[in-house]
């Protein structure tokens, strides 16, 4: 139960916090947000506030924030139709009722001849059973459609999407990836001022046995100097040269009882999801300072950590390096969160922040459907002075959405495999 609420709170979290980014910079560029929702699927719970519709649905597999524009458009009024109308105090029209009229017996039926609710903002017709001119009506910007008794708020075109400048665009789509790495470096600060900001120190705190570095007698508390006459300044830097030297003889300068060591080691090589590496045995002590510049500085340095180790694993997959079998979907994260539980609250929060990153920074991959694919065309659109046609964009953003569906699938099934194994 406990990794069930967990993953839960984890993921409403990052979720919330993504799209939250897209609502505060699509209303900022004056656009029309119709909903904010976490999930997908039938409303469970739901509230208007300030024209936005803020929904929980039932599906915990993502969320979204429909700004007018994106989607053509649910009720469309043609010349020909019988609407009702009804007028504020300025005498514009602030309900435009599509059906179900006779449950609006004040309300003046027209049939329409023409009607512009995108720049003009009018409507032309006919009252019905009165022989008179054409009439003209003038629509209230925040006019409201009525259809099966639901309120939808009219969209002129300058609180559409496509109406705002390239600039304001891209910010609204990137806000949502942004939002996810301000999300990480928020948490990375609160554990370094919970529990402190690891010194980056070459100390040696566990030898493991029948190892190459038990076999070269390193041992803990050993102070690493150089590798290969190469000086040391942080554990990372021995971590990595090592890594990079399977089979390859390396030598440690050690300082040991105010005594400095030359000791040759010889890492295994390491093959893991085709990837060789080399390991020598040893795990490197952690300790921890409170300083709040370095907390704050922590905050940062960890975010971009975390972004570079998955930028590079995302580009070993590309490449081919790394298998998709090491890909995992919700199902593989909720088996390592219920993992990660177990270890305590601070794990959980580390686990929490390195996920909002690699949300991030997965909208970001200019694929059609996420963040960054759309980004991708609104950036064509600032290179060549005009936009993509509509039709084209949204044809390859549905074969975009189908492949990634399918991928989704085809991850799901290997965490379902990988449970079992």
């Amino acid at each position: 139960m406990n990794t069930v609420i967990a993953f839960i709170l984890m993921f409403g979290l990052l979720v919330f916090v993504h799209e939250w980014g897209h609502l505060i910079f699509a209303k900022r560029a004056g656009m029309l947000a119709r909903e904010f929702a976490i999930g997908f699927g039938p409303k469970i719970f739901s509230f208007v506030k300030n024209e936005t519709l803020y929904t929980i649905r039932l599906i915990p597999a993502g969320g979204y924030v429909r700004v007018a524009g994106d989607d053509p458009e649910i009720i469309e009024i043609k010349p020909g139709h019988h609407i009702g109308l009804e007028f504020n105090d300025q005498g514009k029209v602030n309900k435009i009722i599509v059906n179900n009229k006779d449950k609006y017996p004040n309300a003046r039926v027209v049939e329409v001849e023409r009607v512009d609710l995108d720049h003009e903002l009018i409507i032309e017709g006919y009252e019905i059973g009165l022989e008179e001119d054409k009439l003209r009506f003038e629509v209230d910007e925040k006019a409201f459609f009525i259809m099966d008794e639901q309120k939808t708020q009219i969209a002129p075109y300058d609180r559409q999407f496509a109406s705002k400048t390239v600039g304001q665009r891209a910010m609204q789509l990137f806000a949502g990836p942004m939002m996810n790495f301000i999300l990480a470096i928020f948490i990375f600060i609160i554990l370094g001022f919970i529990q402190g900001v690891p010194v980056d120190q070459a100390v040696i705190g566990e030898v493991q046995p029948e190892t190459p570095a038990a076999d070269a007698d390193l041992q803990a508390n050993d102070e690493i100097i150089s590798v290969d006459n190469n000086e040391v300044k942080e554990f990372s830097d021995v971590s990595s040269y090592i890594i990079d030297r399977p089979n390859e003889e390396i030598t440690f300068e050690v300082s040991r009882n105010d005594t400095i060591e030359n000791i040759k080691v010889t890492p295994n090589k390491i093959e893991e999801n085709g990837v060789t590496r080399g390991q020598i045995g040893v795990l490197f002590k952690v300790e921890y300072e409170k300083s709040f510049f370095k907390t704050l500085k922590y905050g940062f340095t960890q975010t971009i950590d975390t972004t570079k180790m998955i930028v590079t694993n995302l580009m070993m997959l590309i490449t081919g390096q790394l298998s998709i079998e090491m890909l995992s979907g919700p199902v593989g994260i909720y088996d390592a969160t219920d993992q990660i539980v177990k270890t305590g609250f601070m794990n959980f929060l580390m686990w929490t922040a390195m996920l909002s990153v690699n949300l991030g920074i997965i909208n970001l991959v200019p694929l059609p459907a996420l963040d960054g694919g759309r980004l991708l065309f609104v950036a064509i659109e600032a290179v060549r002075g005009k936009p993509v046609s509509p039709q084209k964009e949204g044809f390859v953003h549905f074969i975009g959405f189908a492949l990634l569906i399918l991928l989704m699938l085809v991850v799901t099934w290997n965490d379902i495999q990988r449970l079992f194994m």
